[in-house]
């Protein structure tokens, strides 16, 4: 492999030409950058492209010179210096990896390649773009070689390639290490998180068929509240003025939507209105809650060790933190029999406390919290399975993620009791759908049902007022 040709990127155009005839892998990159005429598709089988094949060779020789530099740096202080520190560092070493093999550079591309350099040494190696690029919300790596992002709602393929499965897998290690996790091929499928709170989930081989994957959920850098959902067009500001009085007036609440529908979003949104002199306990199994109180103590769920012993689940973290004087509890998301001990804690003192759970209606997030309920074996009857959540949930706020990429919310529902065996509901505001415009977006508008909240008069104790035309269904919601 030719080094010159793998770093095709920090060519000046007159250096690429004048060595063409010195080497045939110039040759190609100049014939790969000029013009072509329009071919047909590439048939199964064909020769890689010059374009792809060399785009491999730079990722080689970056991952060659940061094992290059690994053995001139000192890495007794590599964790104890910033980014600008160890730029300068490796800055002399570099321009010698360059010299030395006769890689015609200029200052601005050498600066490029000691950034990436840098990516490779202290972050995470390819992924640092991305992760810097506050359009993008979502990062998928599908295989070594195929990394696609989400950005406004729609996916889009880029040009980030890794080495091969050995590099990906070393930058997996790097993340689940770092909040002490690991992954392997006897545990193939691991939960994580970035020192920023964005969420990642990883699976490798033999779960992975063709290879690691990652999926990285970004979270803003601005945090979340209610307000920048209105702004957003997320949710009404009828609607906002609805869920900051029930979170003041210590209601219980369930966000509710299926994957990637902004349930953790809501969540935080909701938890800025709480007041800062209570006291939040946080549980969640790999910590992404950004809560804005200065009195938060967080607690994330620990996976079992090789020998399957010392896991510690949330049900454990719920237990326990009822014994640590929590105002509120919220858990990040209620997947098992934890919801037994989560509505037991709402209906003994800690009202105001919040979860999001997996459910595509509010109806269906009833019926699931049943089903969790069942899972901590408990000689507990239906009819008292449905009378505690009854009496222990207040509202439950569904969210979606509409086919045009979009976030609302589309429903907020009161709890009312209980009529029969049926635990009674009514919709107070939700989003209706109107159609699709020219551009593909989803028309909409946000409408309250004309139904008054019962709780009204108990958050009107706390001093919170809401205007009555938020609630009349011949007004458009603003």
């Amino acid at each position: 492999m030719s080094e010159n040709g793998a770093f095709r990127r920090f060519f000046r155009p007159n250096a690429v030409s004048a060595a063409s005839a010195e080497n045939p892998l110039q040759s190609l990159l100049a014939a790969a950058e000029s013009p072509q005429p329009q071919e047909t598709a590439t048939e199964p089988g064909a020769p890689v492209g010059a374009t792809d094949q060399l785009k491999r060779e730079m990722v080689e020789q970056r991952v060659a010179l940061h094992r290059f530099l690994l053995d001139r740096v000192n890495l007794s202080f590599l964790d104890t210096m910033d980014g600008e520190e160890l730029v300068e560092e490796i800055r002399p070493l570099v321009r010698e990896y360059v010299r030395d093999r006769n890689l015609p550079m200029s200052s601005r591309e050498l600066d490029a390649l000691i950034l990436d350099t840098t990516n490779e040494m202290l972050g995470l190696g390819p992924l640092e773009p991305l992760l810097k690029d506050d359009t993008i919300a979502d990062i998928l790596v599908n295989s070594y070689d195929q990394v696609f992002i989400e950005r406004a709602g729609q996916l889009e393929e880029t040009d980030i390639q890794f080495k091969d499965e050995d590099h990906l897998m070393r930058i997996i290690t790097k993340i689940v290490s770092a909040v002490g996790r690991r992954v392997d091929e006897s545990s193939p499928l691991v939960d994580a998180r970035l020192h920023d709170g964005s969420r990642v989930n990883a699976a490798v081989r033999p779960v992975a068929i063709d290879g690691p994957m990652v999926s990285i959920r970004k979270f803003s850098k601005r945090p979340y509240t209610l307000e920048r959902l209105v702004s957003g067009n997320s949710m009404a500001n009828g609607m906002r003025l609805l869920l900051t009085a029930a979170v003041k007036g210590r209601k219980s609440i369930i966000v509710s939507g299926g994957t990637g529908s902004g349930k953790t979003t809501m969540l935080n949104a909701l938890s800025s209105q709480i007041s800062g002199r209570e006291r939040l306990i946080t549980i969640e199994d790999a910590a992404e809650l950004q809560l804005q109180q200065k009195h938060v103590c967080r607690l994330e769920t620990k996976p079992p060790t090789l020998d399957g012993r010392n896991e510690v689940r949330q049900r454990e973290l719920l237990k326990n933190a009822l014994r640590m004087r929590p105002d509120r509890i919220i858990i990040g998301e209620v997947r098992s029999e934890e919801a037994f001990d989560m509505l037991q804690a709402m209906n003994t003192g800690h009202e105001g406390s919040m979860c999001t759970i997996h459910a595509n209606t509010p109806r269906d997030a009833l019926s699931r919290l049943e089903q969790m309920i069942g899972m901590a074996g408990m000689p507990m009857s239906q009819i008292s399975i449905r009378q505690q959540v009854a009496s222990a949930i207040d509202l439950i706020v569904q969210v979606e993620r509409l086919h045009d990429g979009s976030r609302k919310l589309v429903s907020i529902s009161e709890v009312t009791g209980m009529e029969n065996e049926v635990i009674q509901m009514q919709e107070i505001m939700a989003f209706r759908k109107l159609g699709v415009d020219e551009g593909g977006k989803v028309r909409g508008q946000f409408i309250a049902t004309g139904i008054r909240p019962r709780f009204l008069e108990q958050v009107a104790e706390f001093g919170l007022q809401l205007p009555d035309e938020i609630f009349d269904p011949s007004r458009r919601l603003s």
